[in-house]
């Protein structure tokens, strides 16, 4: 109980310090005096002096035996890891040495604290080193590469959601190292970790306009993959996949605005679709069983279709439609509401609820686009924190197996992009 008091401390302290710091940083008499004290405060110098704190935090916590002061020190390098893009880009204070320099100094924050915890047996050795290995082959090779290839290696989006997670699992394990009876999803939550520093790595050698197809394509896989699991009754990782291709499908458009595409992307993007978000949930209701269990996946698949065709041959046509205002309830969250009814409704009331959804998709009722409007409104910072929660959940669900929790939790998230979608301001406007 005091470790988690300590932990709940320190969060709260250093969330105070971070807001603090985003606000004051935004006044002209604190940017001019970053520009007249660089020594200390250049984004660079930041990085050196979360590293030194970091490394102060791993001599206090398994050397010295002064744990609390470790964890709340810890704490603040953490946060400093933001505060130190808040002053780059508030104060024009961006540099190529530190896109490099940056991530590099993450990683020096949470790999020496992780391999501790490694060593102490809290999570998996062989784990955490296959993690330094990826880290630094990315740092040090990818990044020489792409620099003679005259591309950046600045930290995408994979090593920054990475990143939060990391410096949130050495907290996890500090919480572990005193109350062994917490649920210990450490190494799964390593992996994960493993997976987007993997990601983050592969994703910096990839054309830009290759970007939209490839999300797309992994989409498409994901629909197929979750065939496959609900095929052998699996309906948590099948509904686990279909979110994974959500949010694939989230990315796709926004990088074909930014970066381009080929000409089968629109294509790809909707095939991917329909696969995804009309044939595999269509499925989970086929697999739920009741004798009427085919006629509702059907109904839902046209439903889908219907949506499809029409948000493709004549919304996109129309001039009275804003942009980033669906005509309809988007299918990603029309399927959505049916992954999460089967896992916790009987067969009756999934029906009746995959046809409420059948009802929003194909109506007229306007809802705004997550990723363009919604999103663009969310702070990066909070954004990342947001996916590194999300990921986490999932983790938790899975190492659980709490089969009904996630039910409920995939149908308040759907319940809060409804709200979301309709009272965004935007769309507020735009359609008065």
């Amino acid at each position: 109980m005091q470790r988690f008091l300590v932990i709940l401390f320190a969060s709260c302290v250093g969330i105070g310090f971070y807001y603090w710091s985003a606000q004051i940083i935004k006044k002209k008499s604190m940017q001019d005096f970053v520009h007249t004290h660089l020594w200390l405060l250049h984004p660079n110098a930041i990085c050196y002096w979360r590293v030194a704190m970091a490394f102060v935090a791993y001599l206090f916590y398994f050397i010295l035996d002064f744990q609390s002061a470790a964890i709340l020190i810890f704490t603040f390098a953490a946060v400093f890891d933001g505060i130190d893009g808040l002053v780059a880009r508030n104060c024009n204070l961006v540099t190529r040495l530190g896109e490099w320099l940056d991530p590099l100094c993450d990683k020096l924050t949470y790999l020496p604290p992780l391999l501790g915890f490694a060593y102490a047996g809290i999570i998996s050795v062989k784990f955490v080193w296959v993690l330094i290995v990826i880290e630094f082959v990315g740092q040090f090779f990818a990044r020489r590469i792409l620099s003679f290839l005259g591309i950046s290696g600045a930290a995408n989006n994979f090593g920054k959601i990475k990143a939060i997670i990391c410096f949130g699992l050495v907290i996890f394990c500090a919480l572990l190292d005193k109350a062994p009876g917490v649920i210990n999803m450490g190494d799964d939550v390593l992996l994960a970790c493993i997976i987007l520093s993997t990601a983050s790595v592969v994703c910096k050698f990839i054309p830009n306009w290759l970007y939209a197809d490839i999300l797309s394509t992994l989409n498409f896989f994901c629909g197929v993959t979750s065939l496959f699991f609900t095929y052998n009754r699996h309906f948590a990782w099948a509904i686990v996949v279909i979110i994974v291709g959500q949010l694939f499908d989230l990315f796709d458009g926004r990088m074909a605005e930014k970066h381009g595409g080929t000409k089968y992307g629109p294509y790809l993007d909707d095939i991917a679709d329909f696969v995804s978000f009309g044939i595999a949930p269509a499925y989970v209701i086929l697999k739920s069983g009741g004798s009427l269990a085919w006629l509702f996946g059907a109904a839902f698949i046209m439903g889908v279709a219907f949506r499809l065709v029409r948000f493709v041959a004549v919304d996109k046509k129309r001039t009275d439609l804003p942009d980033g205002i669906f005509n309809g309830l988007p299918s990603p969250a029309g399927a959505l509401i049916v992954l999460g009814a089967a896992l916790i409704a009987s067969p009756p009331l999934l029906w009746a609820i995959s046809t409420l959804s059948m009802i929003l998709m194909v109506s007229h009722i306007r809802f705004a686009h997550f990723g363009r409007i919604i999103l663009r409104q969310i702070p990066k910072p909070l954004f990342f924190l947001a996916s590194a929660t999300i990921i986490v959940a999932i983790v938790f669900i899975l190492k659980t197996k709490s089969v009904q929790t996630f039910g409920y939790l995939i149908l308040a998230s759907v319940f809060v992009y409804i709200i979301a979608g309709r009272k965004c301001p935007r769309h507020d406007v735009e359609t008065t």
